[in-house]
């Protein structure tokens, strides 16, 4: 260790964001990072634990004592290979993740973890900026082919793996660009899509094929990907969103979260104009669900020019500060507050929607109505109800499952109880010979953290079937 008592020595510091004023007029990234000196301070507060519970929290079991020593000690390159070592993409998890790690972090018992995302995100930027991310061309190829069906992080991060393992590699994506979900769901002001292009253009030289806009299914013949290939992953999310099912939901201006997000993207990547648009202009947004996906719909809206924004919840508002003596090491349930709340939003808690309403056909207001948990059954409390302008409603309660109908039942592969692909996390097979699956599609819905995770040990999985062994790491 650089420093045994950093963690006595320096107080916990991450990096800031742009004033809100200054950030909503544009969907750029707006964090601003730590300097060299003060990341060194943090990464000395790494106690580099007996039992590193850091390592527990992270999905993907990234090396955090090894990789925050390096960084203290200024061995930048080196903390960069270390962080390669179990994840493919740290440029997306160093944005995006929710950082289990730092829930899971000795120092979070007082409610001061390491900095890790932060670090993390330091790292993979310098050595971008460096030049030190160079493609990995395998020395010799197999012979054999796998294409892997969905762009997002699960699927990118199995082709890497299978074409530095020396396959011959296809991915296929039904959109217009590579990304899936990271490209059309999370908005730029989160993740620059160049993010995504650089790592794209790495793979590329590596040996990975693209092919866009190759709808498997509908554009592209199942029959010629199952044939043509020796194996082939399902890596294609789980699309189908939860609905709403109360009057007047099927008034227009009633939206999934997800078409809004991903017009949005879609314009500032200057794809193809909608045909029906959806803006937040002048209008007064109500966004139901209170997660990741529900709070990128309150910044995007605000970016538009919403005249006020209100997100809604089911579920009690959680505690600021959890009894960590109780939920450490594992997640805890406490109020998260994201940037985009920030951006002035109102957040109502234990609310149930119980109807829309509007006139000619279009949404106006929302009628609803506060709601207690009893042993974990709701309860509607008597003469709570209430009702709220809304010009624009966007339901964000998450995903149940991939889409099924299409080629997921024409393939014919088995579901779970819950209607996800059934495959497990041993060989990731499904019930269809040379057929895998991994991320959302296999598991539901995710992390992304989740999805690099399954794409490499699936991708080891593939390697293994196809060559009888394997020297990819799980």
């Amino acid at each position: 260790m650089a420093s045994p008592d950093g963690f006595l020595r320096f107080e916990r510091r991450d990096r800031t964001y742009l004033p809100v004023a200054e950030r909503v007029g544009n969907f750029r990234e707006f964090t601003q990072p730590l300097d060299e000196e003060e990341l060194h301070r943090q990464s000395t507060r790494c106690m580099d634990c007996g039992i590193p519970y850091c390592h527990s929290g992270c999905p993907i079991h990234n090396v955090i004592p090894d990789f925050n020593e390096l960084v203290s000690e200024s061995e930048w390159r080196r903390a960069l290979d270390v962080l390669h070592a179990t994840n493919n993409f740290p440029e997306f998890t160093g944005r995006v993740c929710p950082a289990p790690c730092e829930e899971a972090c000795t120092l979070n018992l007082t409610g001061a973890p390491v900095t890790i995302k932060t670090i993390e995100h330091a790292i993979i930027e310098r050595g971008w900026a460096n030049r030190w991310i160079e493609p990995q061309i395998p020395l010799r190829r197999s012979g054999k082919r796998v294409a892997v069906v969905g762009s997002g992080p699960a699927g990118l991060a199995c082709a890497q793996q299978l074409s530095r393992a020396g396959h011959e590699v296809v991915v296929f994506e039904k959109n217009s660009k590579i990304g899936g979900l990271l490209r059309y769901g999370i908005p730029d002001f989160k993740l620059s899509k160049t993010v995504i292009d650089r790592r794209m253009s790495q793979m590329q030289t590596e040996g990975v094929e693209f092919r866009v806009n190759s709808h498997v299914g509908v554009t592209v013949s199942i029959e010629r990907l199952v044939y043509g290939h020796d194996a082939v992953v399902l890596a294609g999310g789980a699309e189908q969103p939860r609905d709403l099912p109360v009057p007047g939901r099927d008034l227009a201006g009633v939206h999934f979260a997800m078409p809004f997000l991903t017009q949005q993207n879609r314009r500032i990547g200057d794809e193809s104009a909608e045909d029906h648009p959806i803006s937040a202009g002048g209008k007064h947004v109500i966004v139901i669900g209170g997660g990741d996906t529900g709070a990128d719909c309150v910044g995007t809206s605000i970016r538009q020019g919403a005249a006020s924004v209100t997100q809604l919840e089911l579920l009690p508002e959680p505690p600021v500060e959890p009894d960590r003596l109780v939920t450490w090491p594992n997640w805890p349930n406490r109020l998260r507050t994201s940037s985009s709340h920030e951006e002035g939003c109102a957040r109502l808690w234990s609310v149930s929607t119980t109807s829309f309403s509007g006139k000619d056909g279009r949404v106006e207001s929302l009628r609803g109505a506060q709601v207690e948990w009893q042993t974990g059954r709701m309860k509607e409390v008597p003469g709570s109800e209430f009702e709220l302008p809304a010009d624009l409603v966007l339901l964000a309660m998450g995903f149940v499952r991939p889409v099924q109908d299409g080629l997921l039942r024409r393939m014919g592969v088995d579901f779970d109880e819950r209607g996800n692909v059934k495959a497990d996390t041993n060989d990731y097979q499904t019930n269809i010979d040379s057929v895998f699956a991994a991320g959302d599609m296999r598991r539901g819905q995710s992390l992304v953290v989740w999805a690099i995770r399954e794409g490499r040990q699936c991708a080891r999985a593939v390697d293994e079937f196809l060559m009888g062994r394997s020297s990819l790491p799980r």
